[in-house]
């Protein structure tokens, strides 16, 4: 069934729609852990580092893609929200059509860029070949993470947070057996873990549209949906675009970021991979809150609930600021435990290495969540040009902490540029963020000092609660 999310208690709604979502992140970044720690466990320290090297190559083509889908997913709330069933229809069409084209573009484009980009990061002549032959089994498959992130999206904007959980832990299981087959029996090396993965999202996708045309109607499109103004299928770019290039930005930072990296050596690179799937899966929380904020602010922006909005975003950060704490609590007492997961050959220098870097990042997660929360609520209402140019001041400030200070601190700086850069984007989204929101409510007409009660909540008073 399809989740309202303009009534009812908004925080008891957000962390609800929040939860399966929560859980469909740690399965997806369990399975691809799991590549990670199979590789390491059965090849050798070179591969675990080749794949880890891949990391921000694919943030650069799937985190466009993930952002993208999401753009499009946005447009679909908005519609929802509004009650509006054939703008919901045609919206699916659209976002189809797009994501069609875009996957042959992409594929294209990130097929033949990949070795360029692999010398141009300073791969080290030990972990290239393996790094090359990682990501481009990923990238001949990108149509297949295309189409599962757009289903997910599109279930996710009619308040079904469930089935892709469903059909990531489906994808999880698959993709350990998968790994093991291609690995172990048929000697594929780390290209197997590479299909692997691939093949386990064309099936979350086949079973995501699979019930996504059975189980809603709304989705249930024809021929005709697919004719729309050039206007209202720009809509969907407009909104996606600024996004995707927002997830692009970052990721360009984050290559300057593991080019600094690679200069350090294999050793360093190897930690750093370790470490950052580990960081990974802990601020799932956080992204799947982040999910959770666009959805809920984009279907009551459709609704023009813009009091809801306001009130959601505060408890959100309350949320995602014991998310925080649990966080760092974990990361800071199982950094070395986990660490020796992903290598049977893991040095205590590597140890060393990778509990520096999560320690450092746990200690900032408060800085992330406002990143996720604010930023998503100005996705949500349809402001993607916000998320893009603070997805730049993220970057500028990652590049500048990775070339200076792990010139002056060698791999310290490293674990500093990301806390840096979170803090830039945070001063950023808040600003923007608050300027939005107020000329909203100037829009509506509601009063500068006092909000009206929502659905038995508490009443908020504005000269009392701050923005």
């Amino acid at each position: 069934m399809t989740k309202d999310l303009t009534t009812g208690k908004p925080l008891k709604s957000i962390i609800l729609f929040m939860l399966p979502i929560m859980i469909g992140n740690i399965f997806q970044q369990l399975y691809s852990m799991v590549d990670t720690i199979i590789v390491g466990q059965t090849i050798s320290n070179q591969a675990l580092a080749g794949v880890g090297v891949t990391n921000s190559m694919s943030l650069l083509i799937i985190g466009f893609v993930q952002g993208l889908t999401s753009g499009f997913s946005v447009k679909t709330s908005q519609c929802f929200g509004a009650h509006d069933e054939e703008g919901v229809k045609k919206s699916l069409a659209a976002s189809l059509a797009l994501s069609t084209v875009i996957s042959v573009i992409l594929t294209f484009v990130a097929v033949y860029t990949t070795m360029p980009l692999l010398r141009l990061m300073s791969t080290p002549d030990d972990v290239i070949g393996y790094a090359y032959d990682y990501i481009i089994a990923v990238y001949w498959g990108l149509a297949a993470t295309v189409f599962y992130n757009l289903g997910s999206a599109m279930l996710r904007a009619v308040g079904d947070s469930r089935t892709p959980l469903i059909f990531l832990v489906l994808a999880a299981v698959l993709n350990v057996g998968l790994d093991f087959l291609f690995i172990l029996e048929f000697d594929m090396g780390v290209a197997g873990a590479g299909w692997a993965t691939v093949l386990s999202q064309a099936i979350s996708a086949v079973g995501c549209f699979v019930v996504m045309f059975a189980k809603f109607p709304v989705y249930r499109i024809k021929a005709r949906h697919f004719i729309s103004s050039v206007k209202f299928y720009w809509q969907h770019v407009a909104l996606g675009l600024p996004m995707a290039l927002q997830f692009s930005i970052i990721a360009v930072g984050i290559m300057v970021q593991q080019s600094a990296l690679n200069q350090l050596g294999s050793v360093v690179v190897t930690a750093y991979t370790a470490a950052n799937k580990i960081d990974s899966i802990v601020n799932q929380s956080l992204a799947a809150l982040g999910s959770a904020v666009a959805t809920f602010c984009g279907q009551n922006y459709g609704a023009m609930r813009f009091d809801r909005i306001r009130q959601g975003v505060k408890l959100s950060m309350i949320v995602g600021v014991f998310c925080s704490l649990i966080g760092f609590a974990f990361v800071a007492l199982l950094a070395q435990p986990l660490t020796r997961l992903f290598s049977s050959e893991i040095t205590q220098e590597i140890l060393d290495y990778s509990q520096q870097y999560l320690i450092w990042q746990g200690a900032m997660y408060v800085f992330l969540t406002a990143i996720y929360v604010y930023r998503n609520a100005l996705q949500g209402i349809g402001k993607s040009t916000f998320a893009m140019l603070g997805g730049a001041i993220e970057v500028a400030m990652r590049v500048l902490a990775s070339l200076l200070l792990t010139k002056a601190l060698g791999y310290t700086g490293i674990c500093v540029s990301n806390p840096a850069a979170w803090i830039g984007a945070d001063i950023f989204f808040v600003i923007s963020y608050m300027t939005v929101i107020r000329g909203l409510r100037r829009k509506k007409g509601i009063a500068e000092t006092k909000e009206e009660p929502v659905d038995g909540d508490h009443i908020l008073l504005e000269g009392k609660t701050a923005a």
